[in-house]
């Protein structure tokens, strides 16, 4: 596998099928956030080769996972272990595309998918601070109102109501949404709201996403890209109140 990285001579699909067979041991398990972090699975309890087995990943989302300072491809280091396995099962399973993933990842079994998503998860690593705010002060400012507010009358629950008053996510199956790039950002929201990027159901993020103007959109990403990430951007334990809206794999109160 590190020859492939070092040549990039061989097609990624066999890598991901080469990958497979290493991990012939880690039996294939049913599509549940909770199973990722049951204790029979820990980083503890993963296989000390991990982090060369996760080259790959690096390749694109940085070091250690940290995301590259100009880059597109966000940060999944430190991110919750269920949100993470739940994202591979999106790529594998073609509720999220994009080619070069799941190439990487077609033939992987999901104790394989777990595994990954444990190791990048027990990652304890310091964000960088965040670029310039790239927008005008009322643009920023609507973006705030939205992530911290909402807007009832549109049925848009605040950001903060879901991903955590810090934005930093809940463990263990909602994202942060800080140390990201504004981009990104766009373009994922804009993949909801068109339904090119889908999620288990309810789809919650989906039906926020259709009530956002682009207006809105741009407003929330500019905001959010220019927040600093305190605490090295760790997940809370639990939601304050029980979630807003309905969300496939994730229960009442942002537990599973």
């Amino acid at each position: 596998m590190i020859d492939f990285l070092r040549t990039r001579l061989r097609p990624v699909a066999l890598w991901g099928a080469t990958l497979a067979c290493c991990a012939a041991a880690a039996a294939p398990g049913p599509a549940d956030p909770v199973s990722v972090s049951a204790p029979a699975l820990s980083a503890a309890t993963l296989p000390a080769d991990m982090a060369s087995r996760v080259l790959a990943c690096t390749a694109c989302h940085g070091k250690e996972g940290r995301a590259t300072p100009e880059g597109y491809f966000p940060r999944i280091a430190g991110k919750p272990a269920g949100y993470l396995y739940n994202q591979l099962l999106n790529f594998r399973d073609g509720r999220r595309s994009y080619p070069q993933m799941g190439y990487l990842i077609e033939h992987l079994t999901d104790g394989y998918l777990r595994e990954m998503a444990v190791h990048f998860a027990a990652l304890d690593l310091p964000y960088p601070p965040p670029p310039a705010p790239q927008g005008t002060a009322a643009q920023l400012e609507q973006g705030r109102a939205l992530v911290q507010q909402g807007d009832a009358a549109r049925k848009i629950p605040a950001c903060v109501q879901c991903h955590g008053a810090a934005m930093t996510g809940v463990s263990p199956s909602i994202p942060g949404l800080l140390g990201l790039p504004r981009d990104y950002l766009n373009s994922q929201l804009g993949a909801w709201k068109t339904g090119q990027r889908k999620a288990q159901a309810p789809d919650c993020m989906a039906e926020v996403a259709r009530q956002l103007t682009p207006d809105d959109v741009s407003a929330v990403s500019a905001w959010l890209a220019a927040q600093p990430v305190l605490g090295n951007g760790k997940p809370a334990t639990r939601l304050p109140a029980p979630l807003p809206v309905r969300c496939g794999g994730v229960a009442e109160g942002g537990q599973p």
